[in-house]
């Protein structure tokens, strides 16, 4: 009899109706778990650039196939885990597996939305896309032996293809009218020209050629050079080549003149699903506007107190000018800006045995963001290592363009991106052995870019803000996050401007003008996200002042923030649970 070979979609859907049978008869636990497993593998196998990301290497040779049979057969996968997820009593599950049912739960459903709205439809973001994320893989993937360099080889030579497939989605998206705003693309080629290059040799995917490991023969190294040599020119290069000409000739001229999300197709109800997305919470647009006026009027008095403090003679708008153009709150050279960071760093590392009963093994380094992002990149960002490799975290430090880099916001950005923030946070998630990879790999932006504002504030009990006008630069941070509240939803529901978002952070927050119009195309070009941090911060922040409020002289801030990060990114409404649940033992053992 001739086997029939099964697309991977139709070939999981078969072994999950197959599974689904034989668990029939089993206890709730064990169907839960075998659908958490499966659930998981089929991301990892769909997604190989995920499974290199967490340390599964058995795909390293592939990218994920994005043609619209393969994501509607990924989309009937999803349906059926959410259908097995809701035949299973969670209430007769232990306390860690129903969290990761209810996580589990949202990720299969806001995958699912995501889409039946079409978002796959618009694969890149003002300042980021899936070019920039392949950019990624001179530092993600394993160098040690010969099949990891023809791995590499392997996925140079199959972007062209990858890159065809994401134009074909692009091109959906212009019959669509579901683009990006084209004000937000302005500079963007620098993200895809800067790999377009006559020699190999000069492309940042020869990177791994350079460093080929001495217990390699040396035929062999000069084979994989070889072929390194041929698949950056045929393979990447090419690719980039072909998608900067379609930018260029084709995406650019058609996108759309609007800003909103609610413009786009359908466009309200896909807003209001990257609200609750984001925020992991039950909340409208116009909830979170409120919320955010309120936070940007409280925020603005204790800005007003530090300018009468230091003796300032003028109003706020006059003093954010002041701290904009005056060179002393500016570094001169790179270096000078990258030092101050990492002594930064280091002290707040002498701070956190103080704060945190559990810290990770993982170190961070401190380092530049790379040539080719820079221009159109933030201030600062962490980047993880992949579990099992053998470099460290990074906390990326933008250093081009230094007069748009203020040093008075070096302290709070620090703290967020670095310890406590974004490392040790995300750090301690990979550590926790007793969570599924799916726990363990997951990043909700409620929980992880709360914590990092909530880390910020952190900062002054450990001393960090030195001076009225690093405590001024704290506070244009959370004015920041305030404001995205307001404009965000301002952006995406109520027919707001770019102009009209602009002068609103620009009035508000003491951020370089730079980096404003930067922020703002963001927003405009990733809805709902930057609501994130804002509504999470307040979350953890009410819950620590119930536990305080709670157990009096009993609270102890280390074993608050040991809950807090022991289960790793969680929704806000679990977060509340753990939290509660902790105090009221905490409050029994009295």
């Amino acid at each position: 009899m001739t086997p029939t070979l099964l697309r991977p979609g139709t070939r999981f859907l078969l072994v999950t109706m197959i599974v689904a049978l034989a668990a029939c008869g089993l206890d709730p636990a064990s169907r839960f778990h075998a659908v958490l497993d499966e659930a998981w593998q089929f991301e990892l196998a769909t997604d190989p650039l995920l499974a290199t990301s967490v340390g599964d290497h058995r795909y390293d040779d592939r990218l994920p196939d994005v043609t619209p049979e393969a994501l509607s057969r990924r989309a009937d996968v999803r349906r059926a885990g959410l259908e097995r997820l809701a035949a299973i009593d969670r209430d007769r599950l232990d306390r860690q597996d129903r969290i990761t049912h209810e996580m589990l739960r949202r990720s299969l459903a806001d995958a699912v939305a995501a889409y039946e709205f079409g978002a796959h439809r618009m694969p890149i973001l003002a300042d980021a896309g899936f070019h920039t994320e392949f950019a990624e893989l001179p530092n993600r993937m394993p160098f040690a032996t010969p099949r990891d360099y023809e791995n590499y080889v392997a996925r140079l030579r199959a972007f062209p293809a990858y890159v065809r497939q994401q134009i074909a989605q692009m091109r959906e998206g212009i019959a669509t009218g579901f683009t990006m705003p084209r004000v937000v693309l302005d500079g963007y080629e620098v993200t895809i020209a800067s790999h377009v290059v006559t020699d190999p040799a000069t492309s940042l995917f020869w990177t791994p050629f350079e460093r080929i490991p001495a217990t390699i023969p040396a035929v062999e190294r000069e084979r994989l050079r070889a072929a390194g040599r041929a698949a950056i020119q045929e393979g990447a290069v090419a690719g980039y080549q072909a998608f900067l000409e379609f930018m260029m000739n084709e995406y650019l001229p058609n996108t759309r003149t609007t800003t909103g999300a609610r413009d786009l197709p359908n466009g309200r109800a896909y807003y209001e699903h990257l609200v609750r997305h984001f925020t992991t919470l039950d909340v409208t647009p116009e909830e979170v506007h409120r919320l955010g006026l309120e936070e940007v009027t409280r925020i603005r008095t204790e800005m007003e107190g530090i300018v009468r403090e230091v003796g300032f003679r003028g109003d706020v708008a006059a003093f954010i000018q002041f701290l904009r153009t005056d060179p002393r709150f500016y570094a001169r050279t790179p270096d000078e800006l990258l030092m101050r960071a990492s002594w930064l760093a280091k002290r707040m590392d002498a701070n956190l045995p103080t704060l945190f009963g559990t810290l990770p093994r993982q170190p961070y380094g401190v380092a530049p963001v790379p040539d080719h992002l820079a221009p159109k990149y933030t201030s600062g960002r962490y980047v993880q290592a992949a579990p099992g490799s053998t470099q460290p975290g990074y906390y990326w430090v933008n250093t081009y363009n230094l007069s748009i880099r203020p040093l008075y916001t070096l302290p709070a950005l620090t703290l967020h991106e670095a310890v406590p923030g974004h490392h040790l946070q995300i750090a301690l998630a990979q550590e926790l052995d007793g969570l599924p990879p799916f726990r363990r790999f997951t990043y909700l932006s409620a929980f992880g870019e709360g914590w990092g504002l909530y880390s910020e504030w952190l900062g002054i009990e450990a001393g960090m803000y030195d001076d009225a006008y690093a405590r001024f630069g704290r506070l244009t941070y959370e004015m920041w996050r305030a404001c995205r509240l307001v404009v965000d939803t301002g952006l995406h529901t109520m027919g707001w401007s770019r102009q009209q978002a602009i002068d609103y952070l620009g009035s508000n927050t003491a951020l370089p003008l730079h980096e404003i119009r930067t922020e703002t195309d963001r927003y405009i070009s990733w809805p709902g996200q930057a609501l994130a941090y804002k509504m999470g911060e307040l979350t953890i922040r009410r819950l620590r002042r119930e536990a305080e409020e709670a157990l009096g002289e009993r609270f102890d801030v280390r074993a608050f923030h040991d809950v807090v990060l022991r289960n790793g990114a969680v929704p806000l409404t679990v977060l509340e649970d753990e939290v509660r649940a902790a105090v009221a033992a905490a409050r029994v053992g009295q």
